[in-house]
């Protein structure tokens, strides 16, 4: 028999996150592969406890895909973990997942924190339909298309981008719709996390009156918002038998 492959999501910024799940995927494993070993030795740690880790990431993974193969042959028990959140979103492991399945050994997904889904509940936009881009290109032709799609869409797009771009981005979306609906997500599940909500204008404002430091994640809405965007509630008293 086979061994098993486990894709397990880890806490993207709170340790508090991880699930038993989770926490049992890693200690249990014959073998971690992981983005940064030196991170995920330190996940361990945390943890109190010690596997033997592989690093497998966007510059080795073809390499690695056959050795961890003959490891889930020879009936080992494998953990595909990234430094944050779901392997293979935004994350390696893909060439990785496919081998598996293409092989016929067993796998499963062990869920947990996610930044897309965390910003997008956060967010208060459209969450029935959205598209994930991943990180926004670092030419600024290329981010530029990207951000156009964005604004044409009607549902709403989400992106990763840097500390170091951040404002870049917003500027060039000012230009093309200041007055869109967005949310800028920053620091998600650690201490100093920040939702900043509004146009394209005033979140700009708002995130240059405070820090651009941190992870970001950048959520645009669609074209035409839901009838029950800027319904504000009845929060006036009744008394009871009214």
């Amino acid at each position: 028999m086979g061994g098993r492959l486990s894709i397990t999501a880890t806490p993207i910024g709170n340790l508090g996150d991880l699930s038993d799940r989770a926490r049992e995927a890693l200690e249990d494993a014959d073998l971690i592969a992981c983005e940064d070993t030196r991170h995920t030795g330190l996940l361990l740690n945390r943890l109190g406890t010690k596997r033997s880790l592989l690093s497998l990431h966007a510059h080795n993974e073809a390499s690695r895909v056959p050795e961890i193969l003959n490891h889930l042959l020879a009936g080992k028990q494998v953990t595909l973990v990234s430094d944050a959140g779901y392997p293979t979103v935004s994350d390696p492991g893909q060439r990785l997942v496919r081998a598996v399945i293409r092989e016929g050994l067993e796998l499963t997904v062990i869920p947990g924190p996610s930044a897309v889904l965390t910003a997008l509940a956060g967010s208060g936009l459209e969450a029935d339909r959205f598209f994930f881009g991943g990180f926004l290109a670092n030419k600024k032709g290329q981010r530029e298309r990207e951000l156009t799609r964005a604004i044409e869409a009607d549902f709403t797009s989400i992106y990763f981008e840097s500390p170091h771009r951040i404002q870049k981005t917003l500027d060039a979306l000012i230009f093309l719709d200041p007055e869109r609906q967005i949310c800028i997500a920053r620091e998600l599940t650690k201490r100093f996390e920040q939702f900043i909500h509004g146009t394209v204008k005033e979140a700009s404002e708002t995130l240059a009156k405070g820090s651009s430091k941190g992870e970001f994640t950048l959520l645009i809405s669609g074209t035409k918002l839901p009838k029950w965007f800027d319904l504000k509630p009845d929060t006036s008293l009744r008394k009871s038998g009214d």
